[in-house]
């Protein structure tokens, strides 16, 4: 447990990926402010990963909804996508 008081996010994108059905994953949610911490506490509720990396998310939030993530976010969204799979146990 930490003694630092846990900060809100400013801003937060939800990414989605479901292996066999998605080539490319997508952005889903995307927002600033209470938007952003809307969209940390429903994947917190959900038992979602959540992977603090504020650049990452200031170059997805110019994705617009539901579209592919850009090819040049491959290898950023690959660590974070493995850092989820590891997160969840799936991978060492």
């Amino acid at each position: 447990m930490s003694d630092r008081p846990e900060t809100k996010p400013a801003l937060a994108v939800a990414l989605e990926y479901e292996h066999g059905l998605d080539q490319v994953p997508r952005v889903t949610a995307s927002g600033r402010g209470p938007i952003a911490e809307a969209i940390v506490a429903t994947a917190r509720e959900h038992g979602v990963a959540i992977e603090g990396n504020p650049l990452l998310a200031e170059a997805l939030a110019g994705v617009e909804l539901d579209q592919e993530i850009p090819e040049d976010l491959y290898r950023a969204v690959a660590e974070v996508i493995g850092f989820v799979l590891r997160a969840a146990g799936h991978l060492r």
